[in-house]
Protein backbone atom coordinates (compact mmCIF):
# COMPACT_ATOMS: atom_id res chain seq x y z
CA UNK A 1 0.00 0.00 0.00
CA UNK A 2 1.27 3.55 -0.73
CA UNK A 3 1.01 4.59 2.92
CA UNK A 4 3.01 1.54 4.02
CA UNK A 5 5.67 2.20 1.35
CA UNK A 6 5.98 5.82 2.49
CA UNK A 7 6.28 4.63 6.10
CA UNK A 8 9.02 2.19 5.14
CA UNK A 9 10.93 4.93 3.31
CA UNK A 10 10.70 7.24 6.30
CA UNK A 11 11.78 4.45 8.65
CA UNK A 12 14.73 3.52 6.44
CA UNK A 13 15.74 7.16 6.22
CA UNK A 14 15.62 7.44 10.00
CA UNK A 15 17.62 4.25 10.37
CA UNK A 16 20.21 5.51 7.89
CA UNK A 17 20.77 8.72 9.86
CA UNK A 18 20.89 6.77 13.12
CA UNK A 19 23.56 4.41 11.77
CA UNK A 20 25.45 7.42 10.40
CA UNK A 21 25.50 8.88 13.92
CA UNK A 22 26.80 5.56 15.24
CA UNK A 23 29.60 5.61 12.66
CA UNK A 24 30.41 9.17 13.76
CA UNK A 25 30.64 8.16 17.42
CA UNK A 26 32.84 5.19 16.57
CA UNK A 27 35.21 7.41 14.60
CA UNK A 28 35.33 10.00 17.39
CA UNK A 29 36.67 7.37 19.80
CA UNK A 30 39.45 6.48 17.36
CA UNK A 31 40.35 10.13 16.73
CA UNK A 32 40.36 10.91 20.44
CA UNK A 33 42.77 8.05 21.11
CA UNK A 34 45.08 8.61 18.13
CA UNK A 35 45.94 12.23 18.93
CA UNK A 36 46.99 11.36 22.49
CA UNK A 37 49.25 8.41 21.64
CA UNK A 38 52.40 10.51 22.26
CA UNK A 39 51.08 11.42 25.75
CA UNK A 40 50.16 7.79 26.47
CA UNK A 41 53.60 6.68 25.26
CA UNK A 42 55.35 9.12 27.61
CA UNK A 43 53.04 8.32 30.55
CA UNK A 44 53.65 4.57 30.22
CA UNK A 45 57.38 5.14 29.64
CA UNK A 46 57.65 3.03 26.48
CA UNK A 47 59.84 3.40 23.41
CA UNK A 48 58.85 3.04 19.76
CA UNK A 49 59.35 -0.73 19.79
CA UNK A 50 57.33 -1.27 22.97
CA UNK A 51 54.62 1.05 21.69
CA UNK A 52 54.49 -0.95 18.47
CA UNK A 53 54.15 -4.16 20.53
CA UNK A 54 51.37 -2.65 22.60
CA UNK A 55 49.56 -1.49 19.46
CA UNK A 56 49.45 -5.12 18.30
CA UNK A 57 47.05 -5.94 21.13
CA UNK A 58 44.03 -4.21 19.60
CA UNK A 59 44.47 -6.57 16.64
CA UNK A 60 44.64 -9.57 18.95
CA UNK A 61 41.58 -8.46 20.89
CA UNK A 62 39.60 -7.71 17.73
CA UNK A 63 40.54 -11.01 16.07
CA UNK A 64 39.33 -12.98 19.07
CA UNK A 65 36.20 -10.93 19.70
CA UNK A 66 34.86 -10.07 16.23
CA UNK A 67 33.33 -13.54 15.66
CA UNK A 68 31.24 -13.01 18.80
CA UNK A 69 29.37 -10.08 17.25
CA UNK A 70 27.23 -12.35 15.09
CA UNK A 71 26.26 -14.59 18.01
CA UNK A 72 25.45 -11.58 20.20
CA UNK A 73 23.24 -10.02 17.51
CA UNK A 74 21.56 -13.37 16.87
CA UNK A 75 20.65 -13.69 20.54
CA UNK A 76 19.74 -10.12 21.48
CA UNK A 77 18.79 -8.51 18.17
CA UNK A 78 20.66 -5.88 16.18
CA UNK A 79 19.55 -2.79 18.09
CA UNK A 80 20.21 -4.05 21.61
CA UNK A 81 23.50 -5.62 20.57
CA UNK A 82 24.77 -2.48 18.85
CA UNK A 83 23.75 -0.36 21.84
CA UNK A 84 25.71 -2.55 24.26
CA UNK A 85 28.76 -3.07 22.04
CA UNK A 86 29.06 0.62 21.17
CA UNK A 87 28.83 1.58 24.86
CA UNK A 88 31.62 -0.87 25.71
CA UNK A 89 33.76 0.69 22.96
CA UNK A 90 33.21 4.28 24.09
CA UNK A 91 33.96 3.33 27.71
CA UNK A 92 37.12 1.46 26.68
CA UNK A 93 38.58 4.79 25.51
CA UNK A 94 39.44 5.57 29.15
CA UNK A 95 41.71 2.56 29.65
CA UNK A 96 44.94 3.26 27.66
CA UNK A 97 45.63 6.64 29.30
CA UNK A 98 45.35 5.02 32.74
CA UNK A 99 48.12 2.52 31.97
CA UNK A 100 51.32 3.12 34.00
CA UNK A 101 53.52 0.63 32.12
CA UNK A 102 53.73 -1.45 28.97
CA UNK A 103 51.98 -4.48 30.53
CA UNK A 104 48.94 -2.49 31.61
CA UNK A 105 48.93 -0.72 28.24
CA UNK A 106 48.85 -4.06 26.40
CA UNK A 107 45.91 -5.24 28.51
CA UNK A 108 44.05 -1.96 28.02
CA UNK A 109 44.57 -2.04 24.27
CA UNK A 110 43.40 -5.67 24.13
CA UNK A 111 40.04 -4.61 25.58
CA UNK A 112 40.05 -1.49 23.39
CA UNK A 113 40.52 -3.60 20.25
CA UNK A 114 37.98 -6.26 21.25
CA UNK A 115 35.19 -3.72 21.79
CA UNK A 116 36.20 -1.79 18.66
CA UNK A 117 36.02 -4.90 16.47
CA UNK A 118 32.65 -6.13 17.71
CA UNK A 119 30.92 -2.76 17.45
CA UNK A 120 32.52 -2.17 14.03
CA UNK A 121 31.16 -5.43 12.61
CA UNK A 122 27.67 -4.76 14.03
CA UNK A 123 27.36 -1.23 12.64
CA UNK A 124 28.74 -2.15 9.19
CA UNK A 125 26.31 -5.06 8.90
CA UNK A 126 23.42 -2.71 9.64
CA UNK A 127 24.78 -0.23 7.10
CA UNK A 128 24.92 -2.88 4.37
CA UNK A 129 21.39 -4.01 5.28
CA UNK A 130 20.03 -0.47 4.88
CA UNK A 131 21.94 0.04 1.61
CA UNK A 132 20.40 -3.11 0.16
CA UNK A 133 16.90 -2.14 1.25
CA UNK A 134 17.26 1.37 -0.16
CA UNK A 135 18.91 0.07 -3.36
CA UNK A 136 21.32 2.98 -3.45
CA UNK A 137 24.92 3.50 -2.43
CA UNK A 138 25.31 4.84 1.12
CA UNK A 139 28.38 3.02 2.48
CA UNK A 140 30.87 5.66 1.37
CA UNK A 141 28.78 8.29 3.12
CA UNK A 142 28.56 6.18 6.28
CA UNK A 143 32.32 5.74 6.29
CA UNK A 144 32.51 9.46 5.65
CA UNK A 145 30.59 10.02 8.87
CA UNK A 146 33.11 7.77 10.62
CA UNK A 147 35.83 10.08 9.30
CA UNK A 148 33.85 13.12 10.45
CA UNK A 149 33.78 11.59 13.92
CA UNK A 150 37.51 10.88 13.74
CA UNK A 151 38.03 14.50 12.69
CA UNK A 152 35.98 15.83 15.61
CA UNK A 153 37.75 13.52 18.04
CA UNK A 154 41.19 14.38 16.71
CA UNK A 155 40.40 18.11 16.69
CA UNK A 156 39.42 17.92 20.35
CA UNK A 157 42.56 15.89 21.01
CA UNK A 158 44.68 18.46 19.20
CA UNK A 159 43.25 21.21 21.39
CA UNK A 160 43.75 19.12 24.52
CA UNK A 161 47.36 18.36 23.57
CA UNK A 162 48.03 22.01 22.72
CA UNK A 163 46.90 23.27 26.13
CA UNK A 164 48.60 20.37 27.93
CA UNK A 165 45.47 18.66 29.26
CA UNK A 166 46.05 15.36 31.03
CA UNK A 167 44.87 12.61 28.65
CA UNK A 168 43.22 10.74 31.53
CA UNK A 169 40.83 13.63 32.13
CA UNK A 170 40.40 14.28 28.40
CA UNK A 171 39.46 10.66 27.64
CA UNK A 172 37.18 10.36 30.68
CA UNK A 173 35.19 13.38 29.52
CA UNK A 174 35.15 12.25 25.88
CA UNK A 175 34.04 8.76 26.90
CA UNK A 176 31.11 10.06 28.93
CA UNK A 177 29.88 12.37 26.15
CA UNK A 178 30.26 9.76 23.38
CA UNK A 179 28.55 7.03 25.43
CA UNK A 180 25.44 9.18 25.87
CA UNK A 181 25.36 10.18 22.19
CA UNK A 182 25.84 6.56 21.11
CA UNK A 183 23.00 5.28 23.29
CA UNK A 184 20.64 7.90 21.89
CA UNK A 185 21.67 7.18 18.28
CA UNK A 186 21.14 3.43 18.65
CA UNK A 187 17.46 4.01 19.40
CA UNK A 188 16.86 4.75 15.72
CA UNK A 189 18.58 1.79 14.05
CA UNK A 190 16.66 -1.12 12.55
CA UNK A 191 15.69 -3.69 15.18
CA UNK A 192 16.52 -6.84 13.23
CA UNK A 193 15.89 -10.16 14.96
CA UNK A 194 16.34 -13.80 14.05
CA UNK A 195 13.38 -15.89 13.00
CA UNK A 196 12.05 -18.55 15.31
CA UNK A 197 14.37 -21.54 15.29
CA UNK A 198 16.98 -19.90 13.03
CA UNK A 199 20.43 -21.35 13.62
CA UNK A 200 23.12 -19.05 15.00
CA UNK A 201 25.70 -17.83 12.44
CA UNK A 202 28.98 -19.76 12.27
CA UNK A 203 31.81 -18.44 14.41
CA UNK A 204 34.28 -18.91 11.56
CA UNK A 205 34.10 -19.67 7.84
CA UNK A 206 36.76 -19.46 5.15
CA UNK A 207 36.00 -16.64 2.66
CA UNK A 208 35.85 -17.43 -1.07
CA UNK A 209 38.93 -16.75 -3.19
CA UNK A 210 37.31 -13.69 -4.79
CA UNK A 211 36.94 -12.10 -1.36
CA UNK A 212 40.61 -12.71 -0.61
CA UNK A 213 41.63 -10.89 -3.80
CA UNK A 214 39.33 -7.96 -3.05
CA UNK A 215 40.48 -8.01 0.55
CA UNK A 216 44.08 -7.57 -0.62
CA UNK A 217 43.15 -4.17 -2.08
CA UNK A 218 41.35 -3.30 1.12
CA UNK A 219 44.44 -4.41 3.05
CA UNK A 220 46.64 -1.89 1.22
CA UNK A 221 44.23 0.99 1.78
CA UNK A 222 43.48 0.24 5.41
CA UNK A 223 47.14 -0.37 6.27
CA UNK A 224 47.94 3.13 5.01
CA UNK A 225 44.98 4.51 6.95
CA UNK A 226 45.85 2.80 10.23
CA UNK A 227 49.54 3.71 9.96
CA UNK A 228 48.80 7.36 9.21
CA UNK A 229 46.10 7.75 11.83
CA UNK A 230 48.11 6.27 14.70
CA UNK A 231 51.64 7.35 13.74
CA UNK A 232 51.33 10.70 11.98
CA UNK A 233 51.57 12.65 15.25
CA UNK A 234 54.54 10.58 16.43
CA UNK A 235 56.20 10.99 13.01
CA UNK A 236 56.06 14.78 13.13
CA UNK A 237 57.22 14.89 16.73
CA UNK A 238 60.10 12.41 16.45
CA UNK A 239 61.27 12.83 12.84
CA UNK A 240 60.62 16.55 12.28
CA UNK A 241 60.86 17.71 15.93
CA UNK A 242 57.53 19.56 16.08
CA UNK A 243 55.50 20.59 19.13
CA UNK A 244 52.83 18.29 20.59
CA UNK A 245 50.05 20.53 19.29
CA UNK A 246 51.35 20.67 15.73
CA UNK A 247 52.03 16.94 15.74
CA UNK A 248 48.44 16.24 16.77
CA UNK A 249 47.25 18.61 14.03
CA UNK A 250 48.74 16.27 11.42
CA UNK A 251 46.24 13.61 12.51
CA UNK A 252 43.47 16.18 12.17
CA UNK A 253 44.58 17.04 8.61
CA UNK A 254 44.56 13.37 7.70
CA UNK A 255 41.09 12.83 9.18
CA UNK A 256 39.79 15.94 7.38
CA UNK A 257 40.77 14.75 3.91
CA UNK A 258 39.36 11.29 4.64
CA UNK A 259 36.05 12.78 5.74
CA UNK A 260 35.66 15.08 2.74
CA UNK A 261 36.56 12.38 0.21
CA UNK A 262 34.18 9.82 1.72
CA UNK A 263 31.27 12.23 1.98
CA UNK A 264 31.45 12.93 -1.76
CA UNK A 265 32.67 9.45 -2.65
CA UNK A 266 29.35 8.00 -3.80
CA UNK A 267 28.93 10.72 -6.44
CA UNK A 268 32.53 10.42 -7.63
CA UNK A 269 32.24 6.65 -8.04
CA UNK A 270 28.93 6.98 -9.90
CA UNK A 271 30.59 9.34 -12.38
CA UNK A 272 34.01 7.77 -12.91
CA UNK A 273 33.53 4.15 -11.82
CA UNK A 274 35.21 2.27 -8.96
CA UNK A 275 38.32 1.18 -10.86
CA UNK A 276 39.29 4.62 -12.13
CA UNK A 277 38.47 6.21 -8.77
CA UNK A 278 40.69 3.83 -6.81
CA UNK A 279 43.48 3.93 -9.42
CA UNK A 280 43.67 7.73 -9.35
CA UNK A 281 43.38 7.64 -5.57
CA UNK A 282 46.29 5.21 -5.43
CA UNK A 283 48.45 7.59 -7.45
CA UNK A 284 47.54 10.43 -5.08
CA UNK A 285 48.22 8.31 -1.97
CA UNK A 286 51.57 7.17 -3.38
CA UNK A 287 52.56 10.78 -4.04
CA UNK A 288 51.54 11.62 -0.49
CA UNK A 289 53.67 8.82 0.89
CA UNK A 290 56.69 10.04 -1.07
CA UNK A 291 56.09 13.55 0.26
CA UNK A 292 55.99 12.26 3.85
CA UNK A 293 59.21 10.26 3.45
CA UNK A 294 61.11 13.11 1.81
CA UNK A 295 59.53 15.98 3.78
CA UNK A 296 62.09 18.61 4.87
CA UNK A 297 59.47 20.57 6.83
CA UNK A 298 56.38 19.71 8.95
CA UNK A 299 54.05 21.45 6.48
CA UNK A 300 55.19 19.14 3.67
CA UNK A 301 54.65 16.05 5.83
CA UNK A 302 51.18 17.23 6.82
CA UNK A 303 50.33 17.79 3.15
CA UNK A 304 51.60 14.27 2.44
CA UNK A 305 49.38 12.75 5.12
CA UNK A 306 46.46 14.70 3.68
CA UNK A 307 47.12 13.27 0.20
CA UNK A 308 47.26 9.75 1.63
CA UNK A 309 43.89 10.27 3.31
CA UNK A 310 42.33 11.69 0.15
CA UNK A 311 43.67 8.85 -2.00
CA UNK A 312 42.58 5.90 0.14
CA UNK A 313 39.25 7.25 1.40
CA UNK A 314 36.83 5.21 -0.74
CA UNK A 315 38.79 1.95 -0.85
CA UNK A 316 36.99 0.24 2.04
CA UNK A 317 33.40 1.12 0.98
CA UNK A 318 34.16 -0.07 -2.57
CA UNK A 319 35.76 -3.26 -1.27
CA UNK A 320 32.54 -4.06 0.61
CA UNK A 321 30.46 -3.30 -2.49
CA UNK A 322 32.65 -5.51 -4.68
CA UNK A 323 32.54 -8.33 -2.13
CA UNK A 324 28.75 -8.20 -2.06
CA UNK A 325 28.73 -8.89 -5.82
CA UNK A 326 31.34 -11.66 -5.89
CA UNK A 327 30.89 -15.38 -5.48
CA UNK A 328 27.69 -17.22 -4.67
CA UNK A 329 27.45 -16.07 -1.05
CA UNK A 330 27.60 -12.27 -0.67
CA UNK A 331 27.43 -12.42 3.12
CA UNK A 332 30.43 -14.74 3.32
CA UNK A 333 32.39 -12.57 0.88
CA UNK A 334 31.70 -9.40 2.87
CA UNK A 335 32.67 -11.17 6.10
CA UNK A 336 35.96 -12.26 4.53
CA UNK A 337 36.80 -8.78 3.23
CA UNK A 338 35.86 -7.24 6.58
CA UNK A 339 38.20 -9.60 8.41
CA UNK A 340 41.12 -8.82 6.08
CA UNK A 341 40.64 -5.05 5.99
CA UNK A 342 39.98 -4.48 9.66
CA UNK A 343 42.78 -6.78 10.70
CA UNK A 344 45.05 -4.75 8.42
CA UNK A 345 44.04 -1.54 10.17
CA UNK A 346 44.71 -3.05 13.56
CA UNK A 347 48.09 -4.61 12.75
CA UNK A 348 49.39 -1.60 10.80
CA UNK A 349 50.29 0.48 13.88
CA UNK A 350 52.29 -2.34 15.46
CA UNK A 351 54.02 -3.16 12.17
CA UNK A 352 55.02 0.48 11.75
CA UNK A 353 56.39 0.52 15.30
CA UNK A 354 58.34 -2.70 14.81
CA UNK A 355 59.94 -1.50 11.58
CA UNK A 356 60.68 1.89 13.18
CA UNK A 357 62.41 0.16 16.10
CA UNK A 358 64.63 -1.83 13.73
CA UNK A 359 65.25 1.02 11.27
CA UNK A 360 63.32 4.31 11.43
CA UNK A 361 59.86 5.80 11.00
CA UNK A 362 60.96 7.08 7.59
CA UNK A 363 61.52 3.49 6.44
CA UNK A 364 58.15 2.51 7.93
CA UNK A 365 56.35 5.07 5.79
CA UNK A 366 58.31 3.99 2.75
CA UNK A 367 56.46 0.67 3.19
CA UNK A 368 53.16 2.57 3.41
CA UNK A 369 54.06 4.25 0.11
CA UNK A 370 54.70 0.89 -1.57
CA UNK A 371 51.34 -0.46 -0.37
CA UNK A 372 49.60 2.69 -1.61
CA UNK A 373 51.02 2.00 -5.05
CA UNK A 374 49.45 -1.46 -4.80
CA UNK A 375 46.07 0.28 -5.19
CA UNK A 376 47.14 1.50 -8.63
CA UNK A 377 48.12 -2.00 -9.71
CA UNK A 378 45.18 -3.89 -8.23
CA UNK A 379 42.22 -1.53 -8.69
CA UNK A 380 40.81 -3.73 -11.46
CA UNK A 381 39.48 -6.29 -8.95
CA UNK A 382 36.89 -3.72 -7.86
CA UNK A 383 35.25 -3.68 -11.28
CA UNK A 384 31.50 -4.05 -10.91
CA UNK A 385 31.33 -2.67 -7.36
CA UNK A 386 29.02 0.19 -8.35
CA UNK A 387 25.26 0.13 -7.78
CA UNK A 388 24.47 -0.77 -11.37
CA UNK A 389 24.31 -4.50 -10.77
CA UNK A 390 21.21 -6.31 -9.62
CA UNK A 391 20.87 -5.90 -5.87
CA UNK A 392 22.09 -8.86 -3.86
CA UNK A 393 20.51 -10.40 -0.84
CA UNK A 394 21.15 -8.49 2.36
CA UNK A 395 24.59 -9.15 3.76
CA UNK A 396 24.36 -9.62 7.48
CA UNK A 397 27.64 -10.71 8.94
CA UNK A 398 26.68 -9.46 12.36
CA UNK A 399 22.97 -8.73 12.41
CA UNK A 400 20.21 -11.29 11.83
CA UNK A 401 17.88 -10.39 8.96
CA UNK A 402 15.12 -12.94 9.01
CA UNK A 403 12.57 -10.53 10.37
CA UNK A 404 12.39 -6.86 11.19
CA UNK A 405 10.72 -5.86 14.45
CA UNK A 406 9.06 -2.49 13.89
CA UNK A 407 9.47 0.14 16.56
Amino acid sequence: MPTEVAFDKRRLSRARYAVAAVFCVHGAVTGSFATRIPWIQDHAGVGAGQLGLALAFPAIGASLAMPLAGAISHRFGARTSLRGLLALWTLALTLPALSPNVYALCAALFVYGATAGMSDVAMNALGVEIENRMDRSIMSGLHGMWSVGALVGSAAGTLAAHVGTDARFHHLLASAVLTVIGLVACQGVLDLRSAEGEAAPPRFALPPRSAVVIGAIGFCGVFAEGASLDWSAVYLRDVLDTSAGLAAASTTAFALTMAVARLVGDRVVDRFGPVRTVRVGGVLATAGGVLVVLAPHPAAAMAGFGCIGLGIAVVVPLAFAAAGRSGTNPSLSIAGVATITYTSGLIAPSAIGGIADLTSLVVSFALVTVLAFGLVLGAGVLRGSGRTATPTAPATTAAPSARDVRA
